[in-house]
């Protein structure tokens, strides 16, 4: 049973192999999709479902997560999209967010400030934030900024999130982006696997009133986009490269595996092969962007056709 390919559970079914047609199944297919949207549904007036979902308790912050971040997956004609972290029962720093309209796909993805109630609090001001501006009409620039002077407005700068916003065209694949000191991004094209260094920006909230630019690159149908986002932050483009060696070594051995499955198979190999470990808290999320079909029935909006600011496309 999926939700715009968020995972809600299995539904079996046993027929008589008389019975166990190809329509048959196709029609029990949409019952299960059907009834995943129904359970999306009443999971907002019930704890039932996500009683019966968890295998044991959640610690507070983790639970403040799970009410605030949008899910796990979501699908759509263009692209897959799917997240996994660690651990999920304790944790409540990492922060996700996307929202898609006809046009585009806004995504934000953030390194967790700890497992604690305090950096919980900090993610959820900081996703608030940014979809309080994106609500409001603002573009990716403006979110940063907002949410930048939400969090030193609460903060003074004693608590920063680093974090980066990207805004995907559906219709040419053109990516807007705002690195705010963010997560490592790594891109699979064919046969290479390699990380994109952004120009890394200010971590949102550190200092009062920090302008921030955009910067663009294109994403092509068969890219595959890993995101990696650990407690401590990420180091600079050129080092730990013991680190960077084992993230993409993992990303290369998951090459083959389904968008649903990749990132959790990432977070086990790093957990395996990383030098000294892994950051307890750890989250990775895999886009694979299938890109829109020339007789796609929406035209590329303005926007998109916009020069921007910053530096040049990677």
């Amino acid at each position: 049973m999926t939700v715009r390919g968020e995972r809600c559970g299995v539904l079996v079914v046993v027929l008589p192999s008389d019975l166990a047609t190809p329509g048959a199944t196709e029609e029990l297919a949409d019952i299960a999709e059907t009834l995943g949207h129904a359970l999306r549904v009443a999971d907002r007036h019930t704890d039932l479902y996500r009683r019966t979902r968890r295998a044991s308790a959640l610690s507070v912050p983790a639970e403040m997560q799970w009410g605030l971040l949008p899910g796990r997956a979501c699908t759509d004609a263009e692209f897959d999209l799917h997240a996994y972290w660690e651990p999920s029962y304790t944790s409540g720093g990492h922060v996700l967010d996307w929202s898609v309209t006809e046009e585009e796909l806004t995504l934000v993805v953030a390194n967790g400030t700890g497992p604690d109630t305090p950096s919980a609090l900090v993610g959820s001001l900081a996703l608030n934030a940014i979809r309080n501006a994106r609500r409001a009409g603002l573009d990716l620039v403006g979110q940063a900024s907002l949410t930048d002077q939400a969090l030193y407005g609460q903060h003074r700068g004693e608590r920063s999130l680093s974090a980066l916003l990207l805004s995907f065209a559906r219709a040419t694949g053109e990516v807007r982006v705002v690195d705010a000191g963010s997560p490592t991004v790594w891109r699979v094209r064919g046969a290479a696997t390699e990380r994109i260094d952004l120009e890394r920006q200010l971590p949102l909230g550190m200092f009062e009133d920090t302008v921030y630019a955009a910067q663009r690159l294109r994403v092509l149908p068969g890219d595959r986009l890993v995101f990696v986002a650990c407690d401590r932050g990420e180091p600079p483009p050129g080092g730990a490269p013991a680190l960077d060696r084992s993230v993409r070594r993992a990303i290369e051995r998951t090459r083959g595996t389904a968008c649903a499955d990749a990132p959790r198979a990432v977070v086990r190999t790093l957990r395996e092969e990383a030098p000294g470990g892994l950051p307890d808290d750890v989250l990775v999320l895999c886009l694979d962007w299938h890109g829109r079909r020339p007789a796609g029935r929406h035209a590329v909006a303005d926007g998109d056709r916009e020069a921007l600011p910053g530096p040049s496309t990677v």
